[in-house]
């Protein structure tokens, strides 16, 4: 008899259709809601995605899972998973958050405080369904292949010599699935899981520590004798338990990879594997994967873009994303919405002083005062981290222009109105921030970078203080300064100003939009021992003049730094 391993997770949901993804003990069909879909092998292991239409706009339907005749969901002792579509009463609630480690009952970590995913499912069990977010967004560093558990240290020891490199690291796809079903098993977490549509992207961490961070990196790590079988294993997975199901079932159903494995006869492997080698090895010629999808929520659009994998790294160009992604991305900011939301692990807008630090840098790298300075400062954007969107110059630009060209009202559709504001959300950084751009020139649309990290994961005293530092004028005149003393910062065509933030410990975010007004919270897990964990609200910002004006939530929360 097949077992449910993990999931449902629920990934997709439109105003009539929704898909679910599961991973199951053994081949078997699986059963939703009068929709049943064989399951497909990859090295051994069996999933599925379920495609369901023909659901009701704005309606709310508990849903339970078969395998093969089987009811193996919800659990005996669990709460109801629910299907909720989308409506057109104009609100949308989106949770978003970055950088969560796992840990399990039987090997618990007290020192990371309390899981912001899991504290908020448990509140999500005692509110309203009208109060539940309508969808989850994943930014990044959903599982580390470079920071193992005691348990998944072991079972990694049992197959490897751990004095060899990577060292106690993961090392293939067998390995990964350990790292999903670890992030994913959490009572919790599952329960919110199969009842708030998610969708992901990954980060370094999710495959290396700083991966892709420049050329110099890229070939040390290639000319290493394990880092195929880690990408490859790292691409495989992230594909099957992430990407797929950031994907409309109408895109699935045009998805020539997807048929493909579906249609295979017993294992895919071979077929997957050749797809995640090529997504890797393409990347710089800028015909890789793309990775980047866009999801819209009724008059929300959600576009969520690669910063990791699709980077071109070459002696002559720098690009955060290849020129034909970034041409698909400005194609998909053109028509009529209320909000524009831009995920990206990484953020957009950083402290200026960093941000002038990591452009400094990237200029000095490609030989403006020479070879020896140029050696120096690549070993400082490696030693330091300086990977950011600041680091890749020309594509911080683009993206300022293609963000000022939507405000400004030069992509709208046939409404001629353009969003009331365009939201960038990251993390990646273990703090939380708002941050408001300006441009030179009049726009009709607030826009804005909402950073929040991490949910579950250490921030350390010297990280604080790092960034506390970084936010302030005097370290951003006196950060440039300096840099001017060996090489000209380069300019930017944005300026912005930070307008709550920064705060730290284990955070959440929370976007609320109702028509063209627009509200974020950033919430911290708080209490322990004989205080069940709860949050703690950090900041609340009014973000769009639908509601109260912009000005008035700058004066509320402006300076409300974390102590």
């Amino acid at each position: 008899m097949a077992a449910l391993l993990l999931g449902p997770v629920l990934r997709h949901v439109g105003s009539t259709d929704a898909t679910v993804w599961v991973e199951t003990s053994r081949s078997c069909t699986v059963k939703i809601l009068g929709r049943s879909e064989p399951t497909w092998s990859v090295a051994g292991h069996h999933y599925a995605l379920v495609m369901i239409e023909g659901l009701e706009p704005g309606s709310t339907t508990p849903y339970t899972v078969h395998l093969d005749d089987i009811e193996v969901w919800p659990a005996a002792d669990g709460a109801p998973s629910v299907i909720r579509t989308l409506g057109d009463d104009g609100r949308f609630d989106l949770a978003f958050g970055s950088c969560r480690v796992a840990t399990t009952e039987d090997e618990p970590d007290d020192s990371l405080g309390a899981d912001a995913l899991v504290v908020y499912a448990q509140r999500m069990k005692t509110q309203f369904r009208e109060s539940w977010p309508d969808a989850l967004v994943l930014l990044g560093d959903q599982v580390y292949a470079d920071e193992l558990s005691p348990d998944i240290l072991r079972r990694v020891g049992e197959r490897h010599n751990l004095d060899e490199p990577p060292g106690p690291q993961v090392r293939d796809f067998e390995e990964y699935t350990w790292l999903y079903a670890q992030s994913w098993s959490d009572p919790e977490v599952r329960w919110l899981l199969s009842t708030v549509p998610t969708s992901m992207i990954f980060d370094d961490h999710d495959v290396h520590d700083d991966w892709n961070t420049s050329q110099s990196w890229r070939a040390e790590f290639e000319a290493s004798n394990w880092w195929e079988e880690r990408i490859v294993g790292a691409l495989m997975s992230y594909w099957i338990y992430q990407h797929l199901g950031n994907l409309s079932p109408d895109e699935l159903k045009s998805n020539d990879l997807y048929a493909k494995i579906r249609g295979s006869d017993g294992d895919a492997t071979a077929i997957l594997r050749a797809f995640a080698s090529d997504a890797d090895e393409e990347a710089d010629g800028g015909g890789g994967v793309q990775w980047s999808y866009r999801r819209d929520f009724g008059a929300v659009r959600l576009l969520v873009i690669d910063s990791r994998c699709g980077r071109v790294l070459t002696s002559e160009r720098r690009e955060m994303v290849s020129d034909p992604e970034f041409g698909w991305i400005e194609d998909q900011t053109a028509g009529d919405y209320d909000h524009l939301l831009v995920g990206t692990s990484l953020p957009w807008l950083l402290p200026r002083a960093l941000h002038d630090a990591e452009s400094w840098d990237e200029r000095l790298a490609f030989g403006e005062r020479g070879r020896r300075l140029a050696r120096w400062a690549e070993a400082l954007r490696r030693g330091a981290d300086l990977e950011h969107w600041a680091a890749f110059h020309d594509s911080f630009d683009r993206l300022a222009r293609l963000f000022g060209a939507v405000a400004r009202g030069d992509r709208t559709g046939p409404s001629g109105t353009p969003p009331a504001t365009i939201c960038v959300l990251s993390g990646d950084v273990h703090h939380a921030y708002a941050a408001q751009a300006r441009f030179t020139f009049p726009t009709d649309s607030l826009v804005y970078q909402l950073t929040c990290s991490p949910l579950h994961n250490r921030v350390p005293a010297v990280v604080r203080a790092g960034f506390r530092a970084a936010w302030s004028r005097t370290a951003e005149r006196s950060v440039r300064a300096l840099l001017r003393l060996v090489a000209p910062v380069p300019r930017s065509p944005v300026e912005w100003d930070r307008i709550a933030g920064p705060t730290f410990g284990n955070q959440i975010a929370t976007l609320r939009l109702d028509g063209r007004a627009a509200r974020v919270s950033v919430e911290r897990t708080t209490g322990s021992g004989a205080s069940a964990p709860h949050f703690e609200v950090v900041a609340d910002l009014v973000l769009s003049p639908g509601g109260a004006n912009a000005d008035t939530a700058r004066t509320k929360s402006a300076n409300r730094a974390d102590t």
